[in-house]
């Protein structure tokens, strides 16, 4: 994780020790978590992973934040800034608009941000090839399925999203180009992360279509999918974190979204005065996404099936296969 992120920030180190910056020997870490809450099982929990794994081998304490409507995203960052916290660590993109307000009032204080890109000396943007990760989970989907059928849920309907979707679009038809995808998404606000009710719905009515294998990118709302797929007998997919052992035997593998070691890269770049702001962009290559193998999952995965994910990834990272990335041109060719 050191070496990439090393060999992908081309830029110039901030400077520590000035009023109200932590050093490297007393950094005050934070983090403010996005709608859901922290233990969503997904996306928060795995920056919750990283921030634990950080505290358990270095013995620093780091605070945090649930918000619980969009007027506290700002709110928590300015206390967090004004309380010396360093680095700060804004959850999903829906806080970039916040972040570029406080970060430009706060110039020594580092900060950092998952899933959007805030252009200013004093931010690290961490953003992820989410498509890569779901193209392979697409082809472990389309191998699964006896029906044909398989089903996406999102959560928001925003493009990130939907680079999950056409990620997984594009694997499942390079396996079976008549296989049918069908697709929903939860809603288009930020209480379509926290619906697991919904989830289970949308999960429903695919499986009564046909659909025996469900993919979700949908943060707490992907619980009541995955719930909802044990209970019909089928397999699901999770996302982000490792969601494998939530019903042990019906999920087929998780799309792992290392935010986890992203948060702990960040926490440990500003300890060891080795910070950098810039872009930061993870797939394949970098670690950055992939699929859970785990005990909960072994037994469905085939040696087939784990084969021809395997070749896929080897050929992305070789650059042999092109994966779209939906973000570019709002379209999907799959």
């Amino acid at each position: 994780m050191k070496q990439f992120l090393a060999g992908l920030l081309a830029a110039t180190v901030l400077s520590v020790g000035a009023a109200g910056t932590a050093t490297a020997a007393d950094i005050k870490p934070a983090i403010i978590y996005d709608l859901g809450g922290k233990f969503d099982k997904s996306f928060n929990e795995a920056a919750y992973e990283g921030a634990e794994r950080f505290k358990k081998d270095t013995g620093t304490e780091y605070r945090d934040f649930e918000i619980q409507s969009d007027a506290q995203r700002e709110q928590a960052l300015r206390r967090f800034a004004r309380a010396g916290n360093s680095p700060i660590i804004a959850m999903s993109f829906a806080q970039a608009t916040a972040l570029e307000k406080v970060a430009k009032d706060f110039p020594d204080i580092k900060f950092a941000i998952i899933d959007s890109v805030v252009d200013l000396p004093n931010v690290r943007s961490i953003t992820f090839k989410e498509e890569e990760g779901s193209y392979l989970v697409g082809i472990l989907a389309a191998m699964k399925s006896e029906t044909g059928k398989v089903g996406f849920v999102g959560g928001m309907d925003i493009p990130l999203i939907r680079k999950f979707s056409c990620g997984y679009k594009g694997g499942v038809k390079s396996v079976k180009a008549d296989d049918t995808v069908f697709e929903n998404m939860t809603g288009t606000t930020g209480a379509a992360w926290n619906d697991p009710v919904r989830g289970g719905e949308l999960a429903k009515a695919q499986l009564d279509q046909g659909a025996d294998v469900v993919f979700h990118a949908a943060g707490g709302t992907g619980i009541g999918v995955l719930q909802a797929v044990a209970d019909a007998g089928k397999y699901g997919i999770g996302v982000d974190s490792n969601q494998n052992g939530l019903h042990p035997g019906h999920v087929l593998t998780s799309m792992v979204k290392r935010v986890d070691n992203a948060v702990y890269q960040a926490f440990e770049d500003a300890k060891n005065d080795k910070w950098t702001n810039g872009t930061v962009v993870l797939g394949l290559k970098e670690d950055g996404v992939g699929y859970a193998m785990d005990e909960n999952n072994a037994d469905l995965v085939t040696d087939a099936m784990k084969a021809a994910a395997d070749k896929a990834k080897a050929d992305i990272i070789a650059g042999t296969l092109q994966v779209h990335d939906f973000s570019t041109d709002s379209a999907c060719p799959y």
